[in-house]
């Protein structure tokens, strides 16, 4: 049997005072190996960027005060002094009255301090017709309006995705700082488990858990290492147990929980190591027999084997640990107004999670429906969910057309 539940929030507390959830170190990687880390270092410009005035469209480089009165019905007349190249310092002069060609990127050649776009002009021979005015800096990029030297341009704790290793290779940059990841082991336990791609023979499932398990590790910024279905039997489950805790920096099992003849992880736990299971039992539905123990300092969290409650369980307390061990900063829930659809129930004693989808009405109130057959035991519970309602311990229910707040759960077209 369970010991007295904590309530979530007590369950927290017994977690944080047990372990400072921190980043695990730094590593150096190279760009192309940076996608998806989190930046361990400021990254300050030490260049401007762009390093030279350049400019932005295709035209003649002059002076803006010699375009001046240029009209499309009486065009002034310069003399084309030469060519301005991408890629190569100008080797030109542009002097009064006078119009240098020029390519989008190109730097800005001397004396210059406009550029007219070549649909406002036409070529004869070494002169150029101007048909409009233009101001000063007109189609120019100015040095350093993108990223000026000396300026902070990404911070720790930043994703490094495409945009972000784009502002690092425009400054030059062939290496970067990252935190490490942290390495997640993830094993399921139960007889009747049997991994996919085997053949599903009587009686038995497939195991469902280490999978959207490792996947929700790696959405934390884990790197999950997968160690397979483990059978209730205590000598072999301590085994396993114990290499998942040499080879892992957080541990997070599912299965062998409740109060059953064959949960037998709490016992495991205890057997490999001091303090063993420090929560057994948390007061919320789904999600009741969760486990968590301490053995030599890392933390070991035993989930319910159905699908839902092991992802919930995982949402609201495993998922926030992993960020932080990986220098993420916690994301907090977005979460949105809804109008219940229709009576939810809570579980007595219990604080509740009720799996809801969203549906926009033609009065566009946006209704929160809980999910058919809402059992913890039914993967599309979650696949079939936007986000889940929290009914708090003791409120018994929520009534039909009461605003509730729905969590969300990542991004969805649902």
């Amino acid at each position: 049997m369970f010991r007295k539940l904590l309530s979530l929030e007590e369950a927290r507390q017994v977690i944080w005072e047990r372990f400072k959830p921190k980043p695990l170190g730094i590593e150096e990687i190279t760009l192309l190996e940076s996608c998806g880390r989190i930046l361990a270092q400021d990254v300050t410009a030490q260049i401007d960027i762009p390093p030279f005035d350049r400019s932005t469209v295709d035209g003649y480089a002059v002076r803006a005060r010699d375009t001046f009165g240029a009209e499309e019905n009486r065009p002034i007349t310069l003399k084309v002094s030469g060519t301005v190249q991408i890629g190569e310092l100008p080797r030109i002069t542009v002097r009064k009255k006078e119009a240098a060609e020029i390519v989008t990127g190109a730097p800005l050649p001397k004396g210059a301090d406009a550029i007219i776009m070549i649909e406002q002009t036409e070529k004869n021979a070494d002169t150029v017709q101007i048909y409009g005015a233009v101001p000063k800096n007109e189609n120019i990029m100015k040095a350093g309006v993108d990223m000026k030297k000396g300026e902070t341009v990404l911070k720790p704790a930043e994703l490094l995705g495409s945009r972000e290793v784009g502002v690092l290779a425009a400054l030059g940059t062939t290496r970067v700082k990252v935190y490490t990841v942290p390495k997640v082991a993830v094993l399921s336990t139960g007889p009747e488990l049997i991994e996919p791609g085997r053949r599903l023979s009587p009686g038995k499932i497939y195991d469902i858990n280490a999978y959207s398990i490792s996947i929700a590790v790696q959405e934390s910024g884990g790197k999950p290492i997968y160690l397979g279905v483990f059978p209730d039997h205590l000598t072999d489950l301590a085994k396993g147990l114990k290499h998942a805790i040499g080879c892992a920096d957080i541990v997070v099992t599912s299965g062998g929980v409740s109060v059953g003849p064959k949960d037998i992880m709490p016992k495991a736990l205890n057997s490999i190591g001091k303090p063993g299971v420090i929560i057994s039992g948390i007061a919320i539905k789904p999600g009741k027999p969760t486990t968590v123990a301490m053995v030599h300092e890392k933390l070991v969290f035993s989930l319910p084997g159905h699908p839902t409650s092991a992802l919930l369980v995982f949402h609201l307390l495993v998922g926030p640990i992993i960020q932080r061990m990986a220098g993420r900063p916690h994301e907090e829930d977005s979460v949105v107004r809804a109008v219940a659809a229709t009576r939810i129930f809570s579980a007595k004693g219990r604080k509740t999670f009720v799996m809801v989808r969203l549906k926009r009405e033609k009065s566009k109130r946006t209704m929160a429906e809980p999910v058919s057959g809402g059992d913890s035991g039914a993967i599309m519970t979650l696949a079939g969910a936007n986000g889940f309602v929290e009914i708090p311990q003791n409120t018994q229910f929520v009534d039909a057309g009461e605003q509730v707040q729905v969590h969300l759960l990542g991004k969805t077209n649902k």
